[in-house]
């Protein structure tokens, strides 16, 4: 059985989601701490659950997404770090938007790649990695497809889709990623998005403003 917590972190409100099963190991998706109190909130978690974090899987480079890897993965012994290899570029491009916003520059942090297809297990929880480029160049989401949870970062959130008019942005290849590797999902598989509430497959399927195409009614 899966379990779930997320916490909410820095001004542009990125959630970042821990999961693990009855084995207590874990994954964390997308720390975005950028403080201190924010970090001891995160490891708080973690020990009140007695979790044993096995991995930081990211859905992308940007920086309100990675702000605390590097600390986190230190913390508990240079933990890998899974991520696409076309977002090493996002990365770098992340000095730009800390410039813009006067946020911090994430620390380095060294980045495991990942593909279309891999698995990547933690404790008795099987995530396949799905490539969704789109908001980012590599851009991916997580799917743990017998417990129906979907991680999908900045790629599709409640009634919404990922901006495309950062640098490496692709409005064409997120609606793309969106309709050929998500919307076919199993309508009750649930989706966490980096921001905002959670969804389902069907509900955006059925109602997603920015989807229209595959919301045209039938004709007659």
């Amino acid at each position: 059985m899966v379990h779930l917590d997320f916490l909410t972190f820095n001004a542009f409100q990125e959630h970042c989601h821990i999961v693990w099963d009855e084995s207590k190991s874990c994954a964390v998706v997308d720390p975005g701490n950028c403080s201190d109190a924010e970090f001891v909130e995160l490891i708080s978690i973690i020990k009140r659950q007695g979790l044993k974090p096995s991995c930081i899987m990211l859905t992308h480079g940007h920086f309100d997404h990675v702000l605390g890897v590097a600390s986190l993965a230190g913390h508990f012994g240079n933990l890998p770090v899974y991520m696409h290899p076309d977002d090493k570029k996002t990365l770098e491009n992340n000095i730009h938007f800390c410039r813009n916003f006067n946020v911090p520059l994430p620390e380095p942090f060294e980045t495991t790649d990942i593909k279309e297809g891999d698995v990547i297990h933690v404790g008795g929880l099987t995530f396949e990695v799905i490539e969704t480029p789109g908001h980012t160049p590599g851009g991916v989401c997580y799917l743990e497809r017998q417990e129906k949870v979907l991680f999908s970062g900045d790629t599709l959130f409640a009634g919404a889709i990922g901006r495309t008019d950062h640098p490496g942005g692709d409005y064409d290849r997120i609606m793309e990623s969106i309709f050929t590797k998500l919307l076919h999902l199993e309508g009750d598989i649930k989706v966490i998005p980096g921001h905002g509430p959670t969804t389902d497959i069907a509900t955006e399927r059925m109602t997603n403003p920015f989807l229209m195409p595959f919301n045209e009614p039938y004709e007659e």
